[in-house]
């Protein structure tokens, strides 16, 4: 049994003076640990180690802070494998994709190597007599986070890696049902002497978060989710003052053309919409096809996801784990049911696959289908967040432009085509903060920014890159005049009657 812990300023906490949660292995349905569902108290002590260990680490040298970093960065490399299994234990995900999550996190951090560069500030000179002007970017203090259960390493890589660097401490919030890879990745910050408190982890449930909103030494706060709980973290956020960095839902579009690489497209298809079982916020999840294509690529698809394999997430050889939770299972489950009773064809059903005998007991569910959706049902305008695909048609590219502009969400829209019009016609009208053209996830590079906009983004602040910079920074401004300390002469400023007081100096 695997204990999961809080870390407190340098402490490993067993959950002694809170309640737990089972921790499950979902390959097997098994119970596998337990989780601390910590209590505001434990909340806040927390933001008070963090606080404590703030002044110190603000005013550890830009290198140094870099130095450990550059040691974060390593220390991934060498335990790649560890970490990895970490997340297709609890998590479920398949090997390789975890293995894919770890090494993209790794990038993350080399990016976050970069920040003497990008933290650089802004000088005038001559802003008036003697005088200049100096921009200088700040950390802030405290920032906490919360994650998601299907991405606890890149979560993690987008946020703790920067909002040290810049010269924050952090305290974060792993999901409950995937902690296993931040108690590993704990365990190595500590291993590479990272002072206490600069990093925390607590555990537990809403109470932990809504915490933070009266504690005046938290100075904002992170969340990777869904968008109501993105908007409610908002709310909290702005009754307090405190900045906030929400990534919301998703219900990614990817538009296949007339002219579009058949092979590459079913693909990348089966890669997004099964990868992760589906439990990803880039996932395709509305096809939208021209009649030319329809029914080739309706047989392909379907021929494809047909031979897509099933079982422990830790087994190599298959392709595909199930999802997170039996509550998971079972939101899936309804959401078939809407789409048949709203008059879509089924034409892959996903529930009930064949399992190895060891995993009769897991959360799975096959590839599913639905052909005939129209823009308007429900299984094409809400999150189902699992491996079901929702096929539409569309005339032109007009069309399909139309219905990702008209959805609430706008994470992430792909097309696939051969036809630079429509390429450039697609990066330029289609609605969403993140595109890809011949890809099946559109994630961008860790030197760009990653988020979307309308109800996928609550605020304006994205992960990666400047962005996250910015985020985690706050911009001083200096007016500095340059008095010679041996001059004698006092510098006055004559005021006449055709002079203008200023608010500024003169």
């Amino acid at each position: 049994m695997i204990e999961i812990k809080n870390f407190i300023g340098g402490d490993w906490i067993s959950a002694k003076d809170c309640e737990t949660e089972p921790l499950v292995n979902p390959s097997t349905g098994e119970v596998i640990g337990t989780v601390p569902q910590s209590t505001p108290a434990i909340s806040n002590q927390a933001v008070k180690a963090a606080a404590d260990a703030y002044p110190s680490w603000r005013d550890t040298p830009l290198p140094k802070r870099m130095d450990y970093i550059f040691k974060i960065y390593n220390a991934m490399k060498e335990n790649l494998e560890d970490l990895a299994q970490a997340i297709a234990l609890d998590q479920a995900k398949h090997i390789s994709e975890a293995r894919g999550e770890v090494g993209r996190v790794i990038e993350i951090v080399q990016m976050a190597c970069s920040i003497p560069a990008l933290m650089q500030g802004e000088t005038i000179q001559g802003i008036a007599n003697n005088i200049n002007g100096r921009v200088i970017k700040a950390p802030l203090g405290v920032f906490c986070g919360v994650a998601p259960f299907n991405f606890p390493a890149l979560v993690f890589g987008w946020f703790i890696p920067v909002a040290i660097g810049t010269g924050n401490t952090f305290v974060y919030k792993p999901s409950t049902e995937s902690p296993l890879f931040m108690q590993k990745m704990m365990q190595l910050l500590v291993d590479i002497g990272l002072p206490n408190g600069v990093v925390n982890i607590v555990h537990g449930d809403r109470e932990v978060v809504e915490a933070w909103y009266n504690n005046e030494d938290v100075a904002g706060v992170c969340l990777v989710g869904s968008t109501p709980t993105a908007k409610s973290i908002a709310e909290g956020c702005g009754r307090h003052g405190k900045k906030a960095m929400l990534l919301g839902g998703a219900k990614n579009f990817l538009v296949a053309m007339e002219d579009a690489p058949m092979d590459l497209l079913i693909e990348n298809i089966i890669m997004s919409g099964y990868g992760s079982a589906g439990q990803r916020c880039l996932a395709v999840s509305n096809i939208v096809v021209m009649p030319e294509i329809h029914d080739e690529f309706v047989e392909r698809l379907l021929e494809a996801s047909k031979d897509i394999t099933l079982g422990d997430a830790t087994n190599p050889d298959i392709f595909m784990g199930p999802v997170i939770s039996l509550k998971a299972k079972e939101r899936i489950h309804s959401y078939i049911d809407i789409g048949l009773k709203e008059g879509a064809n089924l034409a892959l059903d996903g529930r009930n696959p064949k399992l190895p005998k060891a995993n009769q007991d897991g959360y799975f569910i096959g590839p599913t289908v639905f052909t005939g959706v129209t823009p308007c049902m429900r299984i094409a305008q809400e999150e189902i967040f699992g491996p079901v695909l929702s096929v539409l048609k569309a005339g032109c590219i007009d069309t399909a432009l139309k219905m990702i502009s008209d959805h609430g969400l706008g994470n992430g829209a792909c097309i696939f085509t051969q036809n630079s019009y429509y390429t450039e016609k697609f990066i330029n009208d289609a609605d969403v903060g993140m595109i890809g053209v011949n890809v099946g996830i559109c994630a961008p590079h860790p030197y760009l920014p990653f988020g979307g906009i309308k109800g996928s983004l609550v605020g304006n602040n994205k992960v990666q890159g400047k962005d996250a910079i910015d985020f985690f920074t706050q911009n001083k401004t200096a007016t500095i005049r340059i008095v010679n300390p041996t001059s004698s002469d006092s510098t006055t400023v004559e005021v006449t009657d055709d002079s203008v007081r200023s608010c500024v100096a003169g």
